[in-house]
């Protein structure tokens, strides 16, 4: 098959996937791509390159699918590589094409327009998968690849350069099939020992990061023939709906889900990595027996002990062990509910005034329908526990922790499931380092709400400074008139300063057919009954 340039090409490739939305700022290093896009697709021209990939990012999460994110070469990637990391970090499927010089010119050194050393060597640094397009035979092939990398668990970004002049250049494609790869599977020596431990359990939990969450049928139904309670990272949440009676959640440190782990005899993990902020810096204690499931096999007693190590697709792994499965002894399944009851409610005390924000966010979603959170103070203490999540697409946040990736990530999200509304959790500081895509926010107009957490800075490191140290150091930032600032973009804007106004202002918004800007005032709302630290460890403190 012949097509008239390489965008052409992308567009069908991009078909192939099912991919209609493609995230990206143009350039004279992929123009040809960018107006095949624009002409066949759609094409969001975002502000930043790192943005384009933090929305193909979300659209993909959000769809349960791959998302595409098109930049320009040299420092156009560069821009892009740090939410690359956050990509490979949560082993997001994204594609992500960038441009490159002219091949008569690449590796020359001689400062061509845009020419950086070794674009190659960094995109494979921050992506699962990168690869060159090396003359215009190849470039579907590479795509493809591209894409299934990007697909195949445990997933990440995979990046392709593609040099100028081969963009411009017909293309000659013949599309392949490819047989996938059988997924891992345990072996049955190995499935009979583990059952055997599930069997035995009398007190058992279950772990769900974000490995389990391709088997929420198999996860579900395990809970139902045991009785366990279910733990959750950041990650896994949804894997079970979280009004489900034995879901505990993301609650692993709490004191009352540490008495729980103390009490139970088999622990079950699947497709956790266990983060240091979810083990208190791994300083969480687990049960000694240890079923542990996980696609990656490095994964597997990395960082706590298994007594069995099954490396292997969840559904499948999961499906084989459901047989041996026992109910668990009596007053078990109510000692897990009552603690998944203790642990919400000291929370939503906890948090103070901001507890009404969270109930009339939840109360005005529809039961499916992506939150978006930035790394801010509601997000990092209520909105990852306490707003309840019912399907993993709908849990979109940046899983290596980096700040200011929210906005995009939500635009992505809202544009891949229009028929629903977004909501964004942003505070002032994480929004103003992409500040920009409130334009993109205003020319697209997808159905968002942004809700900023105004406290005139990065709050979490001041309130670590506040307890550790006897002065403050870059904490304290110039925050916008944020109602001058919706306007000055064409945004709708609302603030919400009392309790009382949070369910009005938030069900009119989230009802709307278009973004609106809500500022929360944290000064005037009034501070959370304890001041939030993050879960990071200061030596000598």
């Amino acid at each position: 098959m012949r097509h008239d340039n390489g965008g052409d090409l992308l567009v069908t490739v991009l078909r192939e996937l099912g991919i209609d939305t493609v995230f990206g700022i143009v350039s004279v290093h992929n123009l040809p791509l960018v107006e095949a896009v624009d002409r066949e697709l759609r094409f969001v021209p975002v502000r930043h390159e790192a943005s384009a990939v933090n929305a193909a990012d979300a659209y993909g999460r959000a769809r349960g699918t791959l998302g595409c994110a098109l930049t320009s070469t040299g420092t156009g990637a560069g821009n892009a590589a740090g939410s690359l990391i956050e990509a490979l970090s949560a082993g997001s499927s994204v594609l992500h094409v960038t441009g490159q010089v002219e091949s008569e010119f690449l590796g020359g050194g001689r400062g061509f327009i845009h020419e950086t050393k070794d674009q190659l060597g960094m995109l494979r640094a921050v992506s699962a998968y990168a690869a060159s397009v090396p003359d215009a035979t190849q470039a579907g092939r590479i795509l493809r690849e591209a894409a299934r990398s990007a697909l195949t668990a445990p997933g990440g970004p995979a990046s392709v350069e593609w040099p100028i002049d081969l963009q411009y250049t017909a293309q000659t494609d013949e599309p392949a099939e490819h047989a996938k790869a059988a997924p891992a599977a345990p072996t049955e020596s190995e499935l009979t020992a583990a059952g055997a431990l599930l069997a035995s359990a009398r007190r058992p939990l279950v772990w769900a990061g974000g490995g389990a969450n391709t088997a929420r049928g198999e996860l579900a139904r395990l809970l139902e023939a045991t009785g366990a309670g279910l733990i959750t990272s950041n990650s896994g949440r949804g894997s079970v709906p979280e009004d489900h009676e034995q879901v505990i959640g993301n609650f692993a440190t709490t004191p009352a889900v540490r008495s729980l782990l103390a009490d139970a005899d088999v622990l079950l993990t699947v497709g956790t990595h266990f983060r240091s902020n979810e083990t208190a810096d791994y300083t969480l204690e687990l049960p000694g027996a240890h079923l542990q499931i996980d696609i990656e096999p490095a994964a597997l007693g990395r960082v706590y002990p298994a007594t069995h190590a099954l490396h292997g697709d969840a559904a499948a792994t999961l499906t084989a062990l459901l047989p041996h499965a026992r109910t668990a002894e009596p007053g078990w399944t109510e000692r897990v509910t009552s603690v998944r009851t203790e642990v919400r409610a000291n929370l939503h005390d906890a948090i103070g005034p901001q507890a009404a924000i969270c109930d009339a966010i939840r109360a005005a979603l529809p039961r499916e329908a992506v939150v978006a959170r930035d790394v801010t103070i509601p997000s990092s203490s209520w909105g990852n526990r306490l707003l309840e999540m019912y399907d993993p697409k709908d849990n979109v946040f940046p899983r290596g922790g980096g700040i200011g990736q929210g906005l995009g990530m939500g635009i992505g999200a809202a544009l891949a499931r229009p028929g629903a509304p977004t909501v964004v959790i942003a505070g002032d500081g994480g929004l103003a380092v992409h500040l920009g895509e409130l334009l993109t926010l205003a020319q697209e107009r997808p159905r968002l709400t942004l809700i900023v957490f105004n406290d005139g800075g990065y709050g979490v490191l001041r309130n670590m400074q506040d307890r550790h140290s006897e002065r403050r150091s870059g904490v304290d930032l110039t925050t916008p008139d944020f109602g001058l600032l919706a306007r000055a973009c064409g945004l709708p804007y609302a603030r919400i300063s009392a309790e009382e106004h949070a369910a009005a202002v938030l069900t009119e918004a989230i009802a709307s057919d278009g973004p609106t800007l809500v500022e929360v005032d944290l000064e005037a709302l009034g501070p959370m009954k304890n001041p939030f630290t993050p879960p990071v460890r200061i030596p000598g403190q």
